[in-house]
């Protein structure tokens, strides 16, 4: 009798523990239980000129130092010709005169032919990108101390063969200062190209911002930004975008730091800076690397609109890098840092009448940008820190109350220095907290449910910063493989299913120059001709592109699921297009058998849509294999309100059904 009560308890059990399998190969996704609101501005951008990401990168100039304002004045030009002697070409700095942009070239040219006496500028990293046909605008300001000089402009390819040419002869007499321009096509492609400028003629001439632009610009804007990499953003449909940074915010000290101010009005008197990231890492030196600012708050703002985001601007708030200098502003002393913010909304939002909605009209935007978002710091932390976000938030909620603040909880997401700003920003009734976390894909991982216990009615969470950083023996674009990407998908369908708390979150950082990053790894990879997204990139774009309106409850024998399996997923119900989005993550080396279950709606039609995104984990996509890993497309028949789904391998599945 006991050996036959105990095969009973068996087969009881063994029935059991074949019910909870099945049980857990259904996933239910009901989406009349919602748990949340979506916020339209989930998912966004954050951009920062690092890795070369605004000069060089979406800032379309092809001249480096255009200026000659780089610590070494002729720093990426070179000169040409037996006709210059000792004391011809001088560069000469007006210092207090002219703050804004101090240096310019003075030329003094005598007897010369083409080709006899002139200047090479060598373009950004990896040089000029020249294609055929294309035209290109080369402008200048200059004066004329003594008029008879006329500029052959050329660009050439690496064997100085002539892919296309321009002829400037400056008109103006006046003996004040000008600007010119001229246009011309190149007659042939060529990835690494450099400017030649050659004198002609007799005279003395004073030049400064030396240019040169392509027109196929974002939207043909002259002087405007590079196409297809703005083109890679719109993609995505972010949500926001966060600019100017970043640890660019900062400053390796307060003179360092970025200053909005001096990025608007004439790009001619806006104050270069030497770029942070010239200089911080010893493996990755970049003495090139400045900031012109041609690419200013005025124009990420244009951006913004342009792609139908947020706009996010964070400034800084009295602190510089606290990894480098750890400078701080004396409290008694912070009132212009204050009112910086202050004039920067006045500056966004603000009617024509006002001081500085006035300076936004008279570059060409009369409408307000209807700023809602303003980040006090970028990564600071202490209670310095403390001390100051109460002041801004004093000063600002005073006079726009509405304006929703974001926070710094500092650079990590674990630590005792992490927990004391959340405790104090959240006593402070903060908006919204800025959570930063460069982990592993493991902790990623771990961490996809991290937000399932944040408290609901409390301040809100903008995933400011993240990504997966894989083994550190890997640099550059190789660390952007599939086994970073995979965790970051799982880790995301966390943050989808607490919408309630996360309302923003972007990858970081955005853009990186093949040949001149300091940074990896990264959303998006470039070099002068050619761009491609990673992995990342195409994770980022699925949530992006499919975020829906509000979070519907996805459940596997009653709980989320998130690591079951090692299965994650989160779902949606997007009420615009009538559509329920399921996204499921199988981060296991073998595929899996599930279903899903449509619950809470009434479905139409016998099909969904399947999009898949896989592959091996040390996977990636490149310059020349940039679709190695790229979501593909397919048709699956509903058996009624259930979805048979084969999940392979280390793979991203989305599934994708209307309703009624």
């Amino acid at each position: 009798m006991k050996y036959k009560s105990n095969l009973i308890a068996l087969l009881i059990a063994g029935t059991f523990f074949r019910a909870s399998a099945q049980q857990d190969d259904v996933i239910v996704v009901n989406a009349a239980k919602s748990e949340g609101k979506i916020s339209p501005t989930m998912w966004g951008v954050f951009f920062e000129d690092i890795n070369m990401g605004a000069d060089g990168g979406i800032y379309a100039e092809m001249v480096k130092n255009r200026s000659f304002e780089f610590l070494k004045p002729l720093m990426g030009w070179s000169v040409k010709g037996d006709k210059i002697k000792e004391g011809d070409l001088l560069v000469l700095n007006r210092q207090d005169a002219q703050l804004a942009n101090p240096r310019f070239l003075r030329a003094t040219i005598k007897d010369a032919a083409k080709g006899q006496a002139g200047l090479t500028n060598e373009g950004f990293k990896g040089g000029m990108s020249i294609k055929k046909d294309l035209e290109y605008e080369f402008s200048l300001m200059y004066r004329q101390q003594s008029p008879g000089i006329t500029l052959h402009v050329e660009l050439v390819d690496e064997q100085n063969n002539i892919l296309g040419t321009g002829v400037l002869k400056p008109t103006d007499i006046s003996g004040k200062w000008a600007k010119q321009e001229v246009n011309f096509k190149a007659g042939t492609t060529a990835a690494k190209a450099k400017m030649n400028i050659w004198f002609e003629g007799n005279g003395v001439l004073d030049m400064d911002m030396i240019s040169l632009f392509p027109a196929d610009t974002w939207k043909g804007r002259k002087k405007g930004m590079r196409a297809d990499m703005i083109q890679m953003l719109a993609d995505m449909k972010p949500g926001f975008i966060r600019f100017p940074g970043g640890c660019i915010v900062e400053g390796t000290d307060l003179a360092n730091r970025y200053q909005w101010k001096k990025t608007i009005g004439p790009i001619e008197e806006r104050q270069l800076i030497m770029n942070r990231w010239n200089t911080e890492f010893a493996h990755r030196p970049s003495p090139d690397y400045f900031q012109t600012f041609g690419l200013g708050f005025f124009e990420y703002f244009q951006l913004a609109e342009d792609i139908g985001a947020e706009p996010l601007p964070i400034l800084n708030c009295g602190m510089a890098c606290q990894f480098n200098t750890a400078e701080v502003v004396p409290l008694d002393q912070l009132d212009p840092y204050v009112q910086d913010a202050l004039d920067l909304i006045e500056f966004a939002n603000g009617d024509a009448s006002s001081e500085w909605g006035k300076v936004r009209a008279s570059m060409g935007h009369a409408e307000p940008f209807n700023l809602k978002y303003l980040g006090v710091g970028n990564e600071n932390w202490g209670p310095q820190y403390i001390e100051r976000a109460k002041a801004f938030q004093k000063a600002i909620k005073a006079k726009y109350p509405k304006i929703n603040l974001i926070y710094s909880s500092g650079t990590d997401p674990d630590s005792d220095r992490f927990h004391f700003l959340d405790k104090e920003l959240r006593t402070m009734g903060a908006d919204i907290i800025d959570e930063h976390y460069y982990r592993s894909p493991e902790w990623f991982l771990k961490n996809a449910s991290r937000y399932d216990s944040y408290d609901r009615k409390g301040a809100k969470v903008f995933a400011g910063e993240y990504a997966a950083h894989i083994d550190g023996k890997t640099t550059g674009s190789n660390r952007n493989i599939w086994q970073a990407a995979i965790a970051e998908a799982a880790f995301m369908t966390g943050l989808e299913r607490n919408a309630a708390v996360v309302n923003m979150a972007s990858y970081a950082p955005l853009f990186a120059n093949t040949e001149g990053w300091q940074w990896a790894p990264d959303l998006i990879w470039v070099d002068n001709m050619n761009i491609y997204g990673t992995p990342n990139y195409y994770v980022q774009k699925l949530f992006s592109t499919n975020k829906g309106t509000q979070v519907a409850s996805a459940l596997a024998a009653g709980k989320s699921v998130s690591g079951l399996d090692g299965l994650y997923v989160s779902a949606v119900v997007d009420s615009m297009k009538k559509e329920l989005i399921v996204k499921l993550v199988n981060t296991r080396d073998t595929e899996q058998n599930k279903q899903v279950s449509f619950e809470g709606l009434k479905l139409v039609g016998s099909e969904a849509q399947l999009t898949v995104l896989k592959g091996h984990l040390t996977d990636q996509n490149t310059i020349d294999k940039p679709l190695a890993i790229a979501p593909t497309q397919a048709a699956l028949k509903l058996k009624g309100k259930t979805a048979a789904l084969k999940l392979p391998a280390n793979s991203f599945v989305m599934l994708k059904v209307s309703y009624k």
